[in-house]
């Protein structure tokens, strides 16, 4: 399968090999990356036993809090899932196969814009060791290679992943070093990756605020930044209360490890009476514990007092922020000053109210009745993700097979030169 020497460090031959995959890869019909793409998702069901006995090690060698583990652990419907979202990827409309813009000059020259493939993407990665098998899925859609660096500890997880993953692909006949996994655990690969301009078109950081600010000060290649994920449920005023409990609840407790859960619940000062103590209970009876402010501590006594630094900081976990603000505006501020650009969310019955915190919120996803951990490459309609993007430049929100594209273009003449 993979011809590349794993037990070398150094990216060069992980990169060439990559490049001369990509290059391949850019030219296969949409079916046959397709296929690739399901006959991965086929072979990952294949050998889910012997991924889950290698994430079984991985576990067994952490001593991690629990929602860490959570996002460690690979369950059979995770693995499932995982093979499912290939598959779904596959089902997708092609992103290379259609033409952007076309326009004719007076001279008669006929100008396309095409998409094109990125080239070679380096995912740098954390804890989750599904999102591996998410990256490379949206890189081969979308014609890209890939070469995954995952943290150490999921490397036997990730390496079990792409043993399959890299089977399948060769079953349909796809170029063998499309998908490539770091050789070992030892971080001077990463230095190498961040150095590799020229083999790696495209950096993708994946975890906490720590990596993707060490990614951004070191790399020497572009990078398409995923911050923390801060993310900010604001109940309005002329909310409805049971719909703000249903979103609340599952905003913060679906699972409290993912970067598109709520940490920072903001409730409207002519709500927070009647709302705040049974939302509160119901919370805490699920397990929740609070760093609240003065006056949500005015309405809710038992809610412990937020210490400096409490709205800056994404949890992932089950602790959440409280905070009393007066009105949109307060509710906007507050964000504005302790977000992450990465989701936000209002609650509420009026529609003027909603339009001006979606236009307002200057953030890569911002939503109107619903919960924030619908910020999901999957539940957007790409199939899986490779991240969600919270920068200004090129992408925002997640990233999905279109958004690992470019463009280029074509010109089309019948003879015509320049005078």
């Amino acid at each position: 399968m993979d011809a590349v020497d794993q037990t070398t460090i150094g990216i060069e031959p992980l990169g060439r090999a990559a490049r001369n995959a990509a290059r391949a890869l850019a030219r296969l019909p949409a079916d046959h990356r397709d296929a690739g793409l399901r006959a991965a998702g086929a072979a990952l069901r294949r050998h889910a036993g012997a991924i889950a006995r290698a994430n079984e090690r991985d576990l067994a060698a952490s001593s991690a809090n629990a929602a860490f583990r959570d996002r460690l652990t690979l369950t059979p419907a995770r693995i499932d899932a995982m093979a499912q979202g290939l598959a779904d990827i596959a089902g997708l409309p092609d992103p290379l196969g259609r033409t952007l813009a076309e326009w004719s000059r007076p001279n008669g020259l006929v100008i396309r814009r095409v998409p094109a493939p990125i080239g070679v993407i380096g995912m740098i990665y954390e804890s989750r060791p599904n999102v591996g098998a998410d990256a490379a899925g949206i890189c081969l859609k979308s014609g890209n290679a890939v070469i995954l660096r995952g943290g150490s500890e999921s490397f036997a997880s990730a390496r079990a992943i792409n043993a399959a993953i890299v089977e399948g692909l060769a079953e349909a006949g796809l170029p063998e070093h499309c998908v490539q996994v770091a050789p070992g655990t030892d971080r001077a690969f990463v230095a190498d990756m961040l150095g590799a301009s020229g083999l790696i078109d495209l950096i993708v950081p994946r975890g906490g605020k720590s990596l993707v600010t060490c990614v951004q000060a070191e790399a020497r290649v572009p990078v398409l930044a995923h911050a923390d994920g801060l993310c900010h449920t604001y109940v309005h005023a002329a909310a409805d209360h049971a719909m703000a409990r249903r979103i609340v609840v599952n905003a913060k407790m679906r699972r409290t490890g993912i970067c598109g859960a709520t940490e920072t619940l903001l409730v409207d000062a002519a709500a927070a009476p009647a709302l705040l103590p049974p939302l509160v209970a119901e919370l805490a009876a699920l397990g929740c514990s609070f760093r609240a402010d003065a006056r949500a501590r005015a309405v809710v006594d038992t809610l412990p007092a937020a210490a400096p630094g409490d709205f800056d900081t994404e949890w992932l976990d089950g602790v959440l922020s409280v905070a009393v603000v007066d009105g949109l505006d307060d509710a906007i501020a507050h964000i504005a000053r302790h977000g992450s650009a990465h989701t936000d969310a209002i609650v509420t019955e009026d529609p003027d109210a909603a339009a001006a915190f979606l236009a307002a919120v200057d953030s890569a996803v911002t939503m109107w009745n619903a919960s924030t951990q619908f910020c999901d490459g999957g539940e957007f309609g790409f199939g899986a993700e490779i991240g969600i993007a919270t920068g200004r430049i090129h992408a925002r929100g997640p990233v999905g097979p279109e958004q690992l594209t470019c463009f280029r273009y074509q010109v089309i003449g019948s003879g015509q030169t320049r005078p």
